[in-house]
Order: structure tokens, then sequence, then C-alpha cells
């Protein structure tokens, strides 16, 4: 099965304690939010963190997609818990629309 690769940005909010709470949770992610990640097609993630702002790579098989996810995520309480938790330390990119979190960025270059 082929992979695909997505990249996505997120910001937290500029607080050096929201910061490193934000990253000791995410060392321990709640078993429910795994399994979710995992059913929707996501075979690998990673987030990466520089100052307040966060990169995602996912690498994900045929069977995902956003749509899918978000219809997954929607009908998951412990998502939804998680989901609405995650406010607390996230805020939206300059460019994003209201309640949006994490963005799609576009591949601009590729060796």
């Amino acid at each position: 099965m082929k992979t695909k690769r997505y990249a996505l940005a997120c910001d937290l909010k500029d607080s050096p304690e929201l910061i490193a709470e934000y990253i000791e949770l995410h060392k321990n992610v709640w078993p429910e939010i795994i399994e979710s990640i995992k059913a929707a097609g996501i075979e690998d993630m990673e987030i990466y963190n520089i100052g307040n702002r966060l990169f995602m790579i996912m690498e994900v098989n045929d069977e995902f997609s956003f749509d899918k996810k978000a219809e997954m995520d929607t009908n998951n309480p412990k998502v939804q818990e998680w989901e609405n938790f995650m406010w607390k330390f996230q805020q939206e990119l300059p460019m994003a629309k209201s309640g949006e979190k994490w963005m799609l960025l576009e591949s601009i270059f590729k060796l």
C-alpha cells in the first residue's frame, strides 16, 4: 500500500508554561486518540516544535481522507474531549479561519 505525506502547522499560545505542558502531554497521548489516528488511515505522525509554532508530518494510506477523519473525530466523544482540551494551548495561525487549528502546508520544494 502506497502512502502519501501531508504537512500541517498550528500555533500554540505564546506562553512558556503552556508550551511546556503541551509538550509534556504529547509524551503520553491518550490511547483513544492514538487509536482514532490509526483508524483514520494515518500510518505515521510526527509533531515538531519551535517557539510557539507546531509542524506536523502525516504519512497516510489510501484509506485516509481529511473529510473521513473529520467525520470520525466529530462522532468520537474522547477525540472531542482531547481537541477541546488542546484549545487551552493552541491558537489559530494568523491566516486561519476562526476555529481552524491545523492548516495544511503547500509543498514548494522537493529534492
